[in-house]
């Protein structure tokens, strides 16, 4: 082999290990997984200290806020109205309009021991009356 192509072969080894260095880094921090209530439940400790995005929905009169304050306190369940396998959660921040008992939501943050902790600005609440298709006379979506 000539000394150009040893060259040659050396720089790209060096180059595809500090791109898959580079890669490994990157998506070991950036990691965040979308899990539903009941999955995260089933297994808490695989999911603690990890980035999630939890699906669910706000158990009914579990809000509760701290007075003068924008500390938030709530439980979250993997289906309205299922009150036996709630999830506590706490957030600070502002909550958007949509966000109020059995509200679907979508929470970012980390499950911790004592409960979800939402990241700033990781409330994420639906309002699925608003967006249904609306229903003509004869009972068929319509305009």
């Amino acid at each position: 082999m000539s000394n150009k192509a040893v060259k040659i072969g050396l720089t790209i080894v060096v180059l595809a290990l500090a791109l898959a260095g580079l890669l490994r880094a990157t998506l070991r921090e950036g990691t965040e997984y979308f899990k539903h209530v009941d999955e995260v439940l089933a297994n808490p400790s695989a999911w603690q200290g990890k980035n999630l995005q939890l699906h669910g929905y706000v158990v009914r009169d579990s809000i509760l806020r701290k007075r003068d304050s924008l500390d938030y306190r709530f439980k979250v369940t993997a289906k309205v109205g299922d009150g036996v396998r709630v999830l506590p959660a706490q957030y600070t921040g502002v909550v958007p309009d949509t966000f109020a008992d059995d509200a679907e939501v979508v929470l970012k943050g980390k499950l911790e021991a004592d409960g979800f902790h939402v990241a700033p600005n990781g409330v994420v609440a639906k309002c699925p009356s608003k967006y249904e298709a609306k229903k003509n006379a004869a009972g068929s979506p319509g305009d």
